[in-house]
């Protein structure tokens, strides 16, 4: 039998200070509420984030280059493939947990996907033929590639960070954490365009190669490899579809399950609407790039803000539970709007609170809600919530998108028809964070 102190979160708190300059440190604990010793490894691990966001942020241009070419009526098709990728995936996934501490999990996951982009690099340059069906399959997988790619590494991430906090230090460290992440979202994108311009599309691979190899580094520096090597993180066992009755058996991930199979479909209905209402909007393709690019900026360097100043605060001094429960309702307020004006301004707007909302609150509060559940849960069950769950909610959603399209209504109307979900939604937030709050 494994030890229960074995297995025990290795909480940041009395770590040795060092790494991180005295200034920095100070400066740190004003704006985030640090503690002695904290930022010499919160630094890391927000530099972990901030490669993994680079990575997928400089690929996700090269994704919608290469991806979608028959317009928005085929998105729920590619939305599908990418579902049954994750699903094939998942019990890949489970056994590597199964016989890998996370001192060996981490590397070989990332250098897995590393392997993957060097593969695509070589096909984009043509040493497996050059023919217009290579390019059109090269571009086909690549699209339902990066969409298994991003969540999975994304998701390992958050499970060693839920691994190495205790629910108190997670409320205070995560939203800072996050930080890392939106800076990469805000790198990624400038670093892509770039490299595009002056050196072709077909090296961006490349540099999602370093990044990921650069994260393998950062990770061992937030000191989780010696964590586990003082302190034994035993791999965890079972078999590869081990997580399915784990998930099942808890009323806890059962409701996290919930939370995000709202959130996708909120999520990925607005991406319909906004698909359709660029599309009327705006006649050439470099328009359309430009307008989602200043989204994104104006997103992430909100959310970057809000990471940095309020996000630990805001999760300490009204819950946890309000805090999942301000992203259904400004969900409720934006969807409303669409309904009642379904244009390009509205759009914008409610795109900025929604998506600024999601990073830099409900995804550091959904977080914490993982240091609740036992190890095995948070990389295993926690998986199969962040990669097939969520993706099937994606699929779900986009022929729900597609029915009520071909019933006839309009944007408006469906934006009308979703809205009730987010008071569902939000009721489930408030209900996930009492929960959590009970068990401390």
């Amino acid at each position: 039998m494994v030890d229960p102190r074995r297995l025990a979160p290795v909480s940041w708190r009395a770590a040795k200070p060092g790494g991180a300059s005295p200034g920095h440190s100070a400066v740190l604990r004003r704006l985030a509420d640090l503690r002695p010793g904290e930022a010499a490894k919160v630094l890391p691990a927000a530099l972990w984030f901030c490669c993994l966001l680079t990575a997928n942020y400089t690929l996700r241009p090269l994704r919608e280059a290469m991806g979608v070419a028959g317009g928005v009526d085929d998105l729920h098709w590619l939305f599908t493939a990418t579902f049954l990728a994750m699903v094939a995936a998942v019990p890949l996934y489970g056994s590597a947990v199964a016989r890998l501490g996370r001192a060996r999990l981490v590397p070989i996951v990332h250098r897995f996907f590393a392997l993957h982009l060097l593969l695509f690099f070589a096909a984009m340059h043509g040493w497996f033929g050059d023919g217009e069906l290579v390019r059109i399959w090269t571009a086909r997988v690549f699209f339902v590639w990066t969409s298994v790619f991003n969540l999975f590494v994304i998701s390992l991430f958050w499970s060693v960070m839920a691994d190495l906090h205790d629910g108190g230090d997670a409320r205070r460290l995560f939203g800072l954490i996050s930080v890392g992440g939106s800076v990469g979202a805000i790198a990624g994108p400038s670093l892509g365009g770039l490299l595009s311009w002056s050196l072709g599309h077909d090296v961006l691979p490349l540099v999602g190669v370093v990044l990921l190899e650069a994260a393998v580094w950062a990770m061992k520096a937030t000191g989780a490899t010696k964590a586990e090597t003082e302190r034994p993180a035993e791999p965890i066992g079972g078999g590869a579809w081990a997580a399915i009755p784990e998930l099942l058996s808890s009323p806890l991930l059962l409701g996290i399950c919930g939370y995000v199979l709202l959130l996708t479909f909120s999520s990925t209905t607005v991406y319909f609407i906004q698909a359709r209402i660029i599309e009327d909007a705006f006649i050439d393709d470099d328009t359309r790039t430009s307008v989602f690019a200043a989204i994104d900026l104006i997103v992430n360097v909100t959310s970057l803000i809000t990471q940095t100043l309020l996000t630990g605060r805001v999760i300490r001094r009204i819950g946890l539970g309000p805090t999942l429960a301000m992203l259904p309702c400004l969900c409720m307020i934006g969807l409303l709007g669409l309904a009642a004006a379904p244009a390009f301004a509205s759009l914008v707007g409610f795109q900025i609170l929604r998506r600024a909302g999601d990073y830099a609150l409900a995804r550091p509060a959904r977080e914490v809600l993982y240091t609740a559940v036992d190890r095995s849960r948070r990389y295993r069950a926690k998986n199969l919530i962040d990669t097939v769950v969520y993706r099937g909610g994606d699929a779900l959603t986009g022929w729900v998108f597609a029915g009520l399209e071909a019933l006839g209504l309009t944007l408006g109307a469906v934006a009308l028809v979703v809205a009730p979900l987010t008071g569902l939604w939000a009721v489930l937030g408030v209900w996930l964070g009492r929960r959590v709050d009970a068990e401390r």
